[in-house]
């Protein structure tokens, strides 16, 4: 089977228990039209307020997402390489709005599990039958010795598409002709496991044209990684010597960071100097989740493989980058699929209708260089409440990929882009 194919099979997968549902009156005992809650106006929360009105019409969904215009982790590393606009990654909300979805621009700031209520930073109280979180993920300040949130505007993280990937952006800028870009990568699970290495080969594009004397150190808390084999293929292939990656085994752990010398020290006291420092911090889940009591000691939200429904806290489903849903990346891919899984199941339930057997895919597209391209894809299934990998449905890239194969990978990655944004906030 081709990998086009077997992408399409992986989708029909997971979508065809959406197929199967009915147009259900939910209706809450006595009191009207049930109301689903949605907190955070992303790739898992924008998906799940679509398609629950879509699916139930009689439903009142409310999406609350602070930012009037979200910008997208995805292909913000392809704007730090000069190949996106800013503005071709922020989308609007006026699409969901015109679908039935009322938007409420505000911070979720607390929720009452008991009583079914969320208060807003404005004062705003929304009672829920259902509420979805897919708050995204917050950063663990001080987790690396000396990274905290001040040190974060001298070395950005850039890991929450907005005035950090602006500021690396300007940062790159300024970097003198020969100088390093060191970037530090925490240990899994963490918000897009190959991201860091796309962005190192859209650093390096951008460096090839414009400062080709320059290198990139890559300092990584582990010693393997989503496509390793095909990044360091990709990145000799087309940057030849100016990426270096150190794994744990070559001391590329980061223990401390200096933001203001631009500093990075590891395990066994090699002091590092970048003259752009980006540094990538353990994460957690986005700190609502924590409030509303579905968070455990790892700082994510584990959830039931069947709806994403917490396993802590009946009534909540957790989404996306947030939740720990076993083999599944943190990805958009994932996060657009749960959203539509978690849509139908909330649907059914609340119209006293059996929820379809789940089934979640993913297919992550990364970008090596203008018209090279790789991807890895699966597809999961629960079983026993858990999240597992169907067997011998993993799908990547193949080492052997010829020029037309790559370029192919980059236009579906871009494809995949264009639909999935279209889908979930209009044009």
């Amino acid at each position: 089977m081709s990998m086009n194919r077997y992408r399409r099979a992986l989708l029909g997968s997971a979508l065809s228990g959406a197929a199967g549902l009915s147009m259900p009156a939910l209706v809450r005992a006595g009191n009207g039209a049930a109301r689903v809650v949605v907190v955070g106006g992303g790739f898992g929360g924008a998906t799940a307020a679509r398609y629950l009105r879509r699916l139930a019409p009689q439903l009142q969904v409310t999406l609350v997402e602070p930012a009037q215009r979200f910008y997208t982790c995805p292909f913000s590393n392809l704007y730090l390489a000069g190949l996106r606009s800013w503005e071709s990654i922020g989308h609007g909300y006026d699409e969901l709005r015109a679908a039935g979805v009322e938007v409420v621009h505000a911070r979720a700031e607390d929720v009452d599990a008991g009583a079914r209520r969320l208060r807003l930073d404005g004062g705003q109280t929304l009672t829920w039958d259902r509420l979805v979180l897919s708050p995204g993920v917050d950063m663990r300040w001080n987790a690396l010795e000396g990274y905290d949130q001040a040190a974060a505007e001298l070395a950005p993280h850039a890991w929450k598409a907005g005035a950090q990937t602006l500021l690396l952006r300007r940062q790159m800028q300024a970097m003198k002709d020969g100088g390093t870009f060191v970037m530090v990568i925490p240990d899994n699970p963490f918000r897009c496991p190959p991201g860091p290495y796309e962005r190192a080969a859209m650093v390096a594009h951008y460096f090839k044209q414009h400062k080709p004397r320059s290198k990139i150190l890559l300092l990584d808390a582990k010693e393997n990684f989503s496509k390793k084999a095909l990044f360091l293929q990709g990145w000799k292939a087309l940057y030849g010597d100016m990426i270096e990656w150190l794994g744990v085994s070559r001391d590329g752990q980061a223990v401390r960071v200096d933001a203001r010398r631009r500093e990075v020290e590891t395990v066994f006291g090699a002091l590092h100097q970048a003259d752009v420092l980006n540094v990538i911090p353990p994460q957690k889940a986005g700190l609502i989740a924590e409030r509303a009591g579905v968070t455990d000691a790892s700082g994510w939200a584990p959830v039931k493989g069947e709806n994403f429904e917490s396993t802590q806290v009946p009534g909540i489903h957790v989404l996306g980058d947030a939740s720990f849903a076993g083999p599944m990346p943190k990805s958009g891919f994932a996060a657009n699929n749960q959203g539509k899984m978690a849509a139908v199941a909330i649907a059914a339930e609340l119209s006293g209708q059996t929820v379809p057997a789940a089934s979640y895919a993913n297919t992550c597209y990364s970008l090596i260089g203008p018209g090279y391209g790789i991807s890895v894809a699966g597809i999961y299934k629960a079983e026993q409440g858990r999240l597992i990998d169907v067997p011998g449905t993993v799908g990547i890239s193949p080492m052997e990929g010829d020029a037309a194969f790559r370029a192919a990978e980059a236009r579906y990655g871009a494809a995949w882009y264009a639909a999935i944004s279209e889908e979930i906030w209009g044009r």
